[in-house]
């Protein structure tokens, strides 16, 4: 699991993944609080079969907190989670939430498969949203907090600053500051303004003093500014990122930028009296909503669609704790929430901010640092080139295992080559999201403008990251590469490179199926797996499915890949169903799956109903899941675990022991409606001997002595981290890296 949540002001961090808009409820005739009942094998399943997808989804964040409050954990890796849980918890409303109002507000909504009504839903999302971001809150005033000052990091307020420091500061907001402020009045001639999502905002109250009459006026907080303005014991007012909290270098303090505003507001308002000032902050609805079939061109309807997401209905209003009520009342009836949708906190509001405190240079507050290596397979070709990535491919299928093998040296080395190589003929990529300096784009331009025919499917809808692709889609265009956007009405998730090379005997496709994006920063941070392949089957597969995401092919047939939305549910669910006979018949029958969410109904009963013939079902889950495990005569050989680290785990591996000879895939989709019904998804089959090793990883996942979070039939997760005297299980992550080091050439060591 990653402790990197994205850093771009406004942009959600990466753990909560793409939150869904729509989901394909059944209906369940059960209300809230009702627990499991059993079914009779064979017999009809019952209606409270599945937990809240929504409230899944909480119980998720609420075990990223539970890093955050492990004091065993590096001190600023706590911060680092405090800052993820956070930001996921801005994407959760910005999406689930936003969406599930629109849909109440709109006649839309139905009961969810869970049994809860909508407004059910919405009611218990509240209730558990204030807990959560209220114990947040606490982990930081009360544990971490006081943990970093121990450590000479201290986060205070204006007036726990010296006299000294207190002039550095005033120096620097009349230079840095100052000139980016717009102070904005609310009165008759000036309407009460516009209020961007996640922005921070001072709501403050001056007076007149010729008039005594009060006023209200917004400052928002500029969010390109440094949210923590560091002032060490000798040097000047800095950023974060250019301090290293150098523990012989003394303490060094940070201050929230709004505190640094708000004590200079005489500046702003010359002449008034200020009063009062109150921070706040407010949720947007920002999903986009593109109606393809109407739009002559995807990429201007997009547009058009982001800049209406702008001014998206407020759905959080987070407050400080000490705030007017009158104030309040102003900007509940401004912005139109409802009171259950306003979060007093205790200041500072924003905690998202608190990724720059985690990217101090303390190596004794961090993870020891880890850098992944060259596979061993890619390092044993003796070549002139330093990773002579298709030579190697040539010998043997590779299966990489990111971020332990690094993707310097493997993907971005592949495409790299490829696009220099004489003889590489085409090459043709999808491209869901990258870096904003992606070296992959620019191989594609470099190979385009080689004369060679490349072409990108850019999917310019992938949440939150549309402007981004949107520029790459241009930029790849002006180059000369084919640019397509994939089928109306469809996402195209999956991770797919095909390169066609002639050589002396023909041509040969080189290919790669992976589980990430191809983005060479996150592929540091998220564990996930690909497959660098010349198979003749993988590449036949791979130049249908380009055709047909580019050109018209319906009726495509694939053999070693699944392929979403047209046949991997049902894939899937003949695998399962394979299983249950093979059990039923005496044959070795299990499932083993990890993947980042569970709640796609068709799929569940499939695993009910192996589970009620006896078939052993284990599920390695990083986020939502809608299973009742260890439910009698319904889920009783049915096994969730859920891992957390360092690392996001992002990788999907779908393995069923087929009769002995174990059938294990990968690829790109989890077990949602999005992904099997929405998008472009693929799952490759893998040979036998890369079987055996993701074999072995589910069974470490899974292994009761294995750090890990287990779910039980009520939804509840229980942390199982220390064996009965104490002492600390293995991590997974920990484990892994080890491994890999051990297994490097030695160059890379």
């Amino acid at each position: 699991m990653s402790t990197q949540p994205q850093t771009r002001r406004g942009r959600p961090g990466a753990w909560a993944g793409d939150a869904e808009v729509a989901e394909r409820p059944l209906s369940a005739d059960t209300g809230p609080g009702a627990g499991p009942t059993a079914a009779p094998t064979g017999g009809p399943l019952p209606a409270d079969r599945f937990l809240d997808r929504e409230l899944s989804w909480l119980a998720f964040n609420e075990r990223v907190l539970g890093l955050a409050e492990d004091d065993a954990l590096p001190l600023l890796e706590r911060v680092r989670f405090l800052s993820i849980f956070a930001s996921n918890l801005d994407e959760f409303f910005m999406v689930r939430v936003a969406g599930l109002r629109r849909r109440i507000a709109t006649g839309m909504a139905v009961t969810a498969a869970s049994g809860l009504t909508p407004r059910q839903v919405l009611d218990a999302i509240s209730a558990e949203a204030h807990r959560l971001m209220e114990r947040h809150a606490a982990v930081f005033l009360d544990d971490v907090r006081p943990a970093l000052a121990a450590e000479g990091i201290t986060i205070v307020h204006w007036d726990e600053l010296g006299e000294a420091e207190q002039e550095r500061l005033h120096k620097f907001f009349r230079k840095q500051i100052f000139p980016v402020l717009t102070p904005l009045a609310v009165d008759p001639a000036h309407p009460f303004p516009y209020i961007s999502g996640l922005s921070l905002n001072l709501a403050v109250v001056v007076v007149n003093p010729t008039t005594g009459k009060e006023h209200f006026a917004r400052v928002k907080v500029p969010p390109l500014l440094p949210r923590f303005i560091a002032v060490d014991a000798k040097g000047k007012p800095s950023t974060p990122s250019t301090r290293t909290a150098d523990p012989e270098r003394g303490p060094t303090s940070f201050v929230p930028l709004e505190d640094v505003i708000a004590q200079h507001l005489d500046a702003l308002f010359p002449g008034m009296e200020v009063r009062e000032h109150h921070t706040f902050r407010v949720t947007r609805n920002e999903d986009v909503d593109v109606e393809e079939d109407d739009a002559e061109n995807i990429l201007q309807a997009m547009e058009k669609e982001l800049l209406r997401r702008r001014f998206g209905p407020a759905v959080r209003l987070e407050v400080a704790r000490d705030i007017a009520p009158r104030v309040r009342e102003l900007l509940v009836r401004e912005l139109g929430v409802e009171p259950g949708e306003v979060y007093a906190l205790p200041a500072p509001l924003d905690l998202t901010g608190l990724d720059l405190i985690a990217d101090l240079d303390r190596a004794d507050l961090s993870f020891p640092r880890f850098v992944g290596g060259t596979h061993r397979h890619l390092a044993e070709v003796e070549t002139a080139m330093p990773t002579d990535v298709l030579a190697a491919m040539r010998r043997r299928d590779i299966l990489l295992h990111h971020p332990y093998d690094s993707f310097a040296t493997s993907v971005q080395a592949f495409l790299a080559q490829a696009a220099a190589d004489p003889r590489v003929l085409a090459i043709k990529q999808t491209l869901y999201r990258t870096s904003g300096d992606s070296p992959i784009v620019d191989a594609l331009i470099d190979a385009a403008e080689q004369g060679k025919q490349v072409l990108a499917l850019v999917e310019i809808k992938a949440r939150f990251d549309e402007q981004a692709n949107i520029s790459w889609a241009r930029k790849l265009e002006q180059a000369g590469v084919h640019v397509v956007y994939g089928i109306v009405g469809l996402k195209t998730h999956c991770k797919l490179s095909l390169v066609v090379r002639q050589e002396d005997d023909g041509l040969v496709r080189y290919c790669h199926v992976g589980t990430g994006n191809y983005n060479p920063r996150t592929a540091r941070q998220y564990e996930d797996l690909g497959l660098l392949t010349c198979d003749l089957e993988v590449g036949q597969d791979l130049t249908r499915l380009f055709n047909q995401l580019s050109g018209y092919a319906p009726k495509a047939k694939f053999n070693r890949l699944l392929v979403a939305p047209r046949a991997m549910r049902s894939g899937l669910v003949e695998r399962i169903e394979r299983e249950t006979a093979n059990h039923l018949a005496g044959r070795p029958a299990w499932i083993r799956i990890k993947v980042n969410a569970v709640v796609d109904e068709t799929t569940i009963d499939a695993l009910y109903r192996a589970s009620q013939a006896g078939v052993p079902v284990d599920l390695v889950v990083r986020g939502i899941c809608a299973v009742r495990p260890g439910v009698p005569g319904l889920s009783e050989t049915i096994r969730v675990r859920s891992i957390l680290g360092r690392f996001l785990e992002h990788a999907r591996i779908y393995a069923f022991a087929d009769d002995g000879d174990p059938e294990v895939l990968i690829g790109s989709a989890d077990l949602m409606h999005r992904n099997l019904d929405r998008r472009v998804e693929t799952l490759v089959r893998v040979g036998p001997e890369h079987a055996a090793e993701l074999l072995e990883l589910l069974d470490l996942s899974m292994d009761d002595g294995t750090a890990s979070w287990w779910l039980g039939p009520d939804g509840t997760w229980t942390r199982h981290h220390r064996d009965a005297d104490g002492r600390p299980l293995r991590d997974l992550q920990e484990v892994l890296i080890q491994r890999h080091q051990r297994r490097r050439p030695a160059r890379d060591r």
